[in-house]
């Protein structure tokens, strides 16, 4: 059976800690000519729910088409700063080792949802080399829905159009480090794999109904025994 792996970035594989934050304010005032005076949760959010949200609270219109235009900004400000991203953050401890390992592995394919743009999933995954382990193609991405949930269907579908065949839930593994990743993949009854490398703990990721709870990745065994049981 065929297993289709699906990978949040940030605090999974990846930590920017800060760099979105100075991101939107950059685009903020690229676009609208404001300050940032309000900043998101971010963690598990998706993209288009933040922008409208930031959007919503500096009192700019919110739909689509301002939305769309605060995308074009963020990912003209990421793609600046793909030269300098090495130095802005780092990849998880474990993050290169299990996704090379996944890769080698028949029967596995690799693939994100995440809440970001898929422009700045390349790039932030490029910057250490680990974007050549995943099939960019096939993602659910942040641009697509307020509602993570509606990210993981997008990379289910794809994914099975691709490889031309079916992946089920139970062949589907979602991985991540918040309570939203972990409801994403329960609402469509997928295989939930929590990594507590973010803000939530092991204790807080367990009781959001995640299947498998890890500390980090730094066990490569240990994460594939979880993520291929």
């Amino acid at each position: 059976m065929e297993t289709l792996v699906l990978w949040d970035i940030d605090l999974t594989l990846v930590d920017y800690t800060g760099l979105g934050r100075q991101w939107y304010a950059e685009a903020l005032t690229s676009v609208v000519g404001k300050e940032l005076a309000h900043l998101p949760v971010f963690p598990g959010r998706t993209e288009r729910s933040l922008a409208r949200e930031l959007l919503r609270a500096h009192d700019e219109p919110h739909e689509d088409e301002h939305v769309e235009r605060l995308f074009a900004a963020l990912e003209a400000i990421g793609l600046a700063a793909r030269p300098s991203l090495p130095t802005l953050g780092r990849a998880l401890a474990g993050a290169p080792e299990i996704l090379a390992t996944l890769a080698g592995r028949e029967g596995v394919v690799q693939s994100l949802v995440t809440g970001n743009l898929p422009a700045l999933a390349d790039v932030k995954l490029a910057a250490f080399d680990l974007d050549r382990h995943v099939d960019f193609e096939i993602g659910g991405y942040g641009s697509l829905s307020d509602h993570r949930h509606d990210l993981v269907e997008a990379a289910m579908a794809q994914a099975s159009t691709k490889h031309g065949v079916t992946f089920a839930p139970a062949s589907v593994v979602v991985i991540g480090d918040t309570p939203m990743d972990i409801a994403a993949g329960r609402h469509h009854g997928t295989v939930t794999v929590g990594v507590a490398t973010g803000r939530h703990t092991v204790d807080q990721l367990a009781e959001s109904g995640a299947d498998v709870v890890l500390p980090d990745l730094a066990d490569t065994p240990a994460v594939l025994t979880a993520l291929l049981r």
